[in-house]
């Protein structure tokens, strides 16, 4: 299936979940926060959240810094 992630197009595989998303793109949950269609999804949803056809995710990646 094909959804955007920060802007970008991308075929996944079907039947992932937001976090599956997260580990099939190698980001850290504990340093990400993820906008879907627009809207926040609170990190308690990512597991039960499944992605569809044309989501559209921007996912922040933060980054520890001195």
């Amino acid at each position: 299936m094909t959804v955007t992630i920060n802007g970008q197009r991308r075929e996944i595989p079907d039947g992932l979940s937001v976090r599956a998303l997260l580990d099939r793109l190698s980001m850290a949950e504990n340093r990400v926060a993820i906008e879907c269609n627009s809207t926040i999804l609170p990190r308690a949803d990512w597991n039960s959240t499944q992605v569809q056809p044309n989501d559209s995710f921007e996912i922040v990646h933060f980054v520890g810094g001195g």
